[in-house]
């Protein structure tokens, strides 16, 4: 299988060579079973432009030409913190935008993490099911209207286009590179030696409100601070609206438009998030933990913190109140 991976000026090294080092691995191990047998990977760092490409943090990367064709081109992220970057970033990078809407023309596509933003801008995203890092992933529906943007999932197939989400869903795009080329078996024994978790389906446990990439647009923001103010009151849109001066209709697709979810989507977030940093810091029972964001019947609140964070708000607390206190220790 040739595997291109797009390398470009401030792109992330780690995920140009967090995947094609996992499916180096891949081969030696391949190589083992079956030492007569060719290697199932062939792994190339190419560029658009020619020459080396400075990645992000300064580090130069010699890179080779685009192939005539390939049975993957994989497009890594690029360095970003704000959506206001977005533009700027995205408006130099056309080279790597017109080679990825050729290659698509001729074979499959996958990106990691922000990397799909440059499938947006190639079109590949129109009418897809598509992730991306959880912290864009609003800034991302709110660019591709037409994609349909599913923030919590970690890998997203749709046709010829494969989408991963943040930093590391490098490692788990090319562990499911390897399960659909050398089966469970492989990746099982590939995940051993790397110290993977070959059984991650999720962000949302990772999801964290406080730290989601957002337009500058005035009236979303308005109306997440307005939320967040008021976690524990009951949800009023027809207050909400009132209290911004539109009527409901107006808000609504306002801040759809500009965010991807309903005001309600994100009073929901807000409050998971808030329920999430008392589990890690505090001893509130979770009765009280719901009641601080909310919600009275704690089946309710739970079965909101399981639907949005893939895990109870008990085995929450034990996976990452256990975690912070073991490394302090």
């Amino acid at each position: 299988m040739r595997i291109s991976v797009l390398a470009y000026d401030r792109c992330l090294a780690a995920e140009v060579f967090g995947l094609a080092d996992v499916l180096l691995i891949a081969n030696r191990l391949a190589g083992l079973r079956r030492p007569r047998e060719a290697a199932p990977f062939e792994v190339s760092v190419i560029g658009a432009r020619g020459g080396p490409v400075v990645a992000a943090g300064g580090v130069s990367l010699g890179v080779g030409p685009a192939p005539a064709a390939c049975d993957l081109l994989v497009v890594p992220a690029f360095e970003v913190v704000s959506a206001a970057e977005l533009d700027a970033t995205l408006s130099k990078l056309g080279s790597e935008i017109s080679l990825i809407r050729r290659a698509a023309v001729r074979g499959p596509v996958a990106a990691i993490c922000g990397g799909a933003f440059l499938l947006g801008e190639a079109g590949l995203l129109d009418g897809r099911r598509a992730t991306t890092a959880w912290a864009f992933a609003g800034e991302l529906a709110r660019r591709y209207p037409s994609a349909d943007v599913l923030s919590e999932a970690l890998l997203v197939r749709d046709g010829p286009v494969t989408t991963s989400g943040a930093f590391s869903a490098a490692h788990d795009l090319a562990l499911a590179i390897v399960r659909e080329r050398l089966g469970d078996a492989a990746v099982r024994a590939l995940a051993k030696v790397t110290l993977l978790d070959a059984g991650r389906t999720s962000q949302a446990p990772y999801l964290d409100p406080r730290l989601h990439v957002r337009a500058r647009d005035g009236f979303s923001q308005s109306v997440s601070r307005w939320l967040r103010q008021r976690l524990a009151e009951p949800y009023s849109l027809e207050r909400l609206a009132q209290a911004l001066n539109v009527s409901t209709r107006t808000l609504l697709r306002r801040f759809k438009a500009q965010t991807g979810c309903t005001p309600l989507d994100h009073l929901q977030d807000l409050r998971v998030g808030r329920a999430k940093q008392l589990l890690e810091a505090s001893d509130l029972g979770l009765g009280e933990i719901a009641r601080e964001v909310g919600y009275l019947d704690l089946a309710t609140f739970s079965r909101l913190f399981a639907r949005k964070a893939q895990m109870t708000p008990a085995a929450y607390r034990r996976r990452f109140r256990g975690r912070a206190e073991g490394e302090a220790g």
